[in-house]
C-alpha cells in the first residue's frame, strides 16, 4: 500500500495581505482605546494625587485657548469668529486628557487639519472687501507653535495610557497628515512637518518607557505581596503542625494514660463499690470522647481541614449526653429542650447553628465546673420564630473551698462570640446579682452554613 505523502504547504501570505492586516490592526487600535475611561491616577491613595490630572488639564486648556486665538488673529490673519472656533476645537479637548486621551487626540487632530486648511484660505476684510493673502510665508505651517505644543501634551497623555500599537498608529497618522498638507502648499515653511513627528516620537518613547517602568514596579510589588502572603501561609502551616505535634505528644498521651488507668482500675483495685466502678467508667468514657475530639482537631490542623470536614460534628442531638456526663461529674444540671427545636440538620437546622449551640453549652458547662463547682445550673434550648435561643444559667458555687481555676484566660467566651458572629446571631454574657453567671445566645435558624472545619479549629 503506497504511503500517503503530505499535501503541499499552504501558501504564505503575500506582502499586500500582510500590509492590509497590519493596517487593519493599526486602524482598530485608533478606534478602540485599550483602557476603560477611568481617570489617570484614579487608584492613588491620596486625594490630591487623584485631583492633580484634572488641575493640570484645566490649566493647559485655560492657557492654550487664548494663546491660540491671539496667534491666529494677529499673526495668521484669521477672523475672530473662525479663530475662536479653531482655538476651542484645538485646545478645548485637552480637558479630556485625564480620562479619554485617544478621543481627545481625534478631536485635536481633525481640528488641526481643518485649521491648516483654513490658514491657506484668503480672507476678505471690510470695508474695502479686498482679498487679503494668507499669512506670511515665513510663519510655520501646517502646525503653528500652539498646535505643536498642544499635540505634544496629547501624545504625553496617550503614552501614559495606550499600547505601543496605538502610539505607533497615532504617530504615523499625524506624520502622514503633515506630509500630505505640505504637498498642498510646498512653498510654505515646512518646519512643523518635521518638528512635530520628531518631538512626538521623543515624547512617546519617554512616556512609554516610564509607563513600562511603572508597570514593572507594580508587578514587582504584587509579586512581593504574593511572596509575603505565601510566606505567612507557610509560617501558619508550620505553627499549626507544631501545635498538632505538641497536642499529640503531650495532651493525647496523658489522656490515653487516663483512659487506660480508668478502664483498668476495677481490675487492679479489689473491693471497689459499684458506684466507684461506674465513676471510673464515666471517667474512661469522657477521656475517650476527649481523645476523639482531639483527633478531629489534629486532622484539621495537619490537613488544613479536609479530614475535619468529613468527620461528623456534634449537635443538639448530643446535648443530652453532654448534660448527663456533666451530672456524673457532680454538677447538678437541669436540661430543658423545647418541643419545636429541630433535632438535626436534616430537619432544617443549619450545620453551623447546630454545632455552635452544642459548643456554647459545652463551654458554659465547662466554665461552671472550673469556676463554680457544685453550682445549680439550668440549660434551656428553645426555638421561637426564626431564631434558636440557648440559655445557660448557674447559681453561685455551693461547694466549700476554692474553685478549680481562680482566674481564666477568657478564650472560652471569645470562642463563643466568634461562633455566634459566624452564624449572624447575638451573645449576652455576664454575672448575676446573686453571684451566678448567665450565657444567652440567639442564633438565626436561617444562618448560612459555615464549614464545620473552620468552627472545629476554634474549639475551646
Amino acid at each position: 500500500m503506497p504511503s500517503s505523502s503530505p499535501g503541499p504547504p499552504p501558501p504564505a501570505d503575500g506582502l499586500p495581505s500582510v500590509v492590509r492586516r497590519h493596517l487593519g490592526a493599526l486602524a482598530h487600535s485608533l478606534a478602540h482605546p485599550s483602557h476603560p475611561p477611568t481617570p489617570l491616577l484614579a487608584g492613588a491613595s491620596r486625594r490630591w494625587q487623584r485631583l492633580a490630572p484634572y488641575v493640570v488639564v484645566t490649566l493647559l486648556t485655560v492657557l492654550f485657548v487664548p494663546v491660540t486665538f491671539q496667534l491666529l488673529t494677529s499673526d495668521y490673519q484669521v477672523g475672530r469668529g473662525p479663530a475662536a472656533l479653531l482655538a476651542l476645537a484645538q485646545a478645548g479637548p485637552l480637558l479630556m486628557l485625564a480620562h479619554r486621551p485617544l478621543q481627545a487626540w481625534w478631536i485635536v487632530f481633525c481640528a488641526d487639519v481643518v485649521g491648516a486648511l483654513v490658514l491657506l484660505t484668503p480672507v476678505t476684510q471690510s470695508p474695502t472687501l479686498v482679498p487679503v493673502p494668507p499669512f506670511p510665508h515665513e510663519l510655520p505651517w501646517p502646525w503653528p507653535p500652539p498646535v505643536i505644543l498642544g499635540h505634544l501634551f496629547v501624545l504625553l497623555a496617550l503614552g501614559l495610557r495606550e499600547t505601543r500599537r496605538t502610539l505607533l498608529a497615532v504617530w504615523l497618522t499625524t506624520g502622514t497628515a503633515g506630509l500630505l498638507l505640505y504637498l498642498i502648499a510646498p512653498e510654505r515653511d515646512a518646519g512643523g512637518v518635521v518638528l512635530l513627528p520628531v518631538l512626538g516620537a521623543a515624547v512617546l518613547v519617554i512616556t512609554a518607557a516610564l509607563r513600562e517602568r511603572g508597570e514593572a514596579q507594580r508587578r514587582l510589588v504584587e509579586q512581593e505581596t504574593i511572596s509575603e502572603t505565601e510566606r505567612a501561609g507557610r509560617t501558619l502551616l508550620e505553627e499549626r503542625t507544631r501545635i498538632a505535634r505538641e497536642l499529640h505528644d503531650v495532651v493525647a498521651h496523658h489522656m490515653s494514660v487516663i483512659t487506660v488507668q480508668a478502664d483498668s482500675a476495677p481490675y487492679r483495685i479489689s473491693g471497689l463499690p459499684e458506684q466507684a466502678r461506674e465513676e471510673f467508667g464515666s471517667i474512661a468514657a469522657s477521656a475517650r470522647e476527649s481523645l476523639t475530639e482531639m483527633r478531629r482537631l489534629l486532622s484539621v490542623l495537619r490537613s488544613d481541614g479536609t479530614e475535619g470536614e468529613r468527620a461528623p460534628q456534634p449537635g443538639l442531638d448530643r446535648i443530652q449526653q453532654l448534660v448527663e456526663a456533666t451530672v456524673r461529674s457532680g454538677l447538678p444540671v437541669e436540661l430543658s429542650m423545647g418541643t419545636d427545636v429541630p433535632g438535626s440538620t436534616e430537619d432544617g437546622l443549619p450545620q453551623a447553628v447546630d454545632l455552635s449551640a452544642y459548643r456554647i453549652v459545652q463551654e458554659a458547662l465547662a466554665n461552671v465546673v472550673r469556676h463554680a463547682p457544685g453550682a445549680r445550673t439550668r440549660v434551656s434550648v428553645t426555638a421561637a420564630g426564626s431564631h434558636l435561643t440557648v440559655l445557660v444559667v448557674n447559681d453561685r458555687a455551693q461547694r466549700p473551698g476554692s474553685p478549680l481555676e481562680a482566674t481564666g484566660t477568657g478564650h472560652g467566651l471569645v470562642g463563643m462570640r466568634e461562633r455566634v458572629r459566624l452564624t449572624g446571631g447575638t451573645l449576652d454574657t455576664g454575672p448575676l446579682p446573686d453571684g451566678g453567671f448567665r450565657v444567652a445566645a440567639r442564633l438565626p435558624l436561617s444562618a448560612p452554613v459555615v464549614p464545620s472545619a473552620s468552627l472545629a479549629s476554634e474549639d475551646p
